[in-house]
């Protein structure tokens, strides 16, 4: 039997909370230590890290409404992840729980903090999601990917630490990739994602925005756009009549590689920069740059450090 201690991720359902989970996951079984996860069941989808057998799904539900019935399902629904959630840190009995955004981590971390188990949050935005602000003061210590997110509040910003945002080993291996800039008459490459969120606007806005652009740049693209099955039908309907070069799947398993190799990504904003491909690819060039020299490639490392002194490892 493994006795290394256990440390449980707690994530909302969807890649931008489940991704930095999976980095810390990783970071944190290399260094010999146990790892599960609490989510929701749409994490059930994701393949990566985490197993069926290394996954507790937590019942929970987001405050969609102000109505009398919104608000008692959601009651009931986070009362039943509380039930789930407590018997967790009973069979369990994790070292730390360290939370990384989403409803679906309300449970956990309130139930740990009843056993007096140390807890951990990470903030991947500029602003406290709902459920991290709920926490953040309640838990043991916050780690952010930007500086300055908890400046303004002495309280939190005591107990804050800045590591950056934790990358999967995929990503990682993209970030080594050198940038190829465009060519003046060769292909552009774009990328278009949108997440579980995005996707729908973008389906909305983006095909129009590409038909709007030049004629000549249509024969150009590389399209890789992601898209909700009930928009599918829409969305390739203008890109075949446009006679455009593009790929439409809901995910993408291997989406750090493609990161690595567009020239322009377009996420939950508009279309129409694709344009500047055209004429500014030095442009594009100190771009990739500039954003690769922002990157903490250790964040997972510094997080895994943070979660350790916390847990008291």
């Amino acid at each position: 039997m493994d006795t290394a201690p256990l440390i449980l991720l707690a994530a909302g359902g969807t890649g931008g909370h489940l991704f930095p989970a999976e980095a810390l996951g990783v970071e944190l079984i290399r260094r010999g230590l146990r790892v599960r996860l609490a989510t929701d069941a749409r994490a059930l989808r994701y393949s990566g890290l985490f197993s069926k057998d290394t996954i507790d799904v937590v019942p929970s539900a987001t405050v969609r409404g102000r109505t009398p019935w919104s608000l008692a399902y959601t009651g009931a629904v986070l009362a039943a992840g509380a039930a789930v959630s407590l018997n967790l840190m009973r069979k369990l009995k994790p070292a730390v729980v360290v939370g990384f955004g989403g409803y679906p981590t309300l449970p956990p971390l309130l139930a740990a903090r009843l056993f007096g188990i140390p807890t951990a949050i990470h903030e991947a935005n500029a602003v406290l999601g709902r459920a991290n602000r709920f926490l953040s003061g309640r838990v043991s210590a916050i780690a952010t990917s930007l500086p300055g997110v908890l400046d303004r509040d002495p309280a939190l910003a005591g107990k804050t630490t800045t590591v950056g945002t934790p990358m999967r080993p995929a990503v990682l291996a993209a970030a080594a990739v050198q940038f190829a800039p465009p060519e003046s008459a060769g292909p552009l490459r774009l990328l278009v994602v949108g997440g579980s969120q995005g996707a729908r606007v973008m389906a909305d806005i983006v095909p129009g925005g590409i038909e709007r652009l030049e004629p000549a740049l249509w024969s150009r693209l590389i399209l890789t756009q992601q898209v909700r099955e009930e928009d599918m039908k829409r969305v390739r309907a203008v890109y075949d009549r446009l006679k455009i070069n593009a790929e439409l799947a809901p995910f993408f398993g291997d989406l750090p590689a493609r990161l690595a190799s567009s020239h322009l990504i377009v996420s939950r904003s508009g279309a129409g920069t694709v344009a500047e491909l055209a004429a500014e690819p030095q442009r594009l060039t100190a771009m990739a740059a500039n954003a690769r020299a922002v990157g903490r490639l250790d964040a997972a490392e510094r997080l895994a450090d943070l979660v350790m002194k916390v847990a008291g490892i």
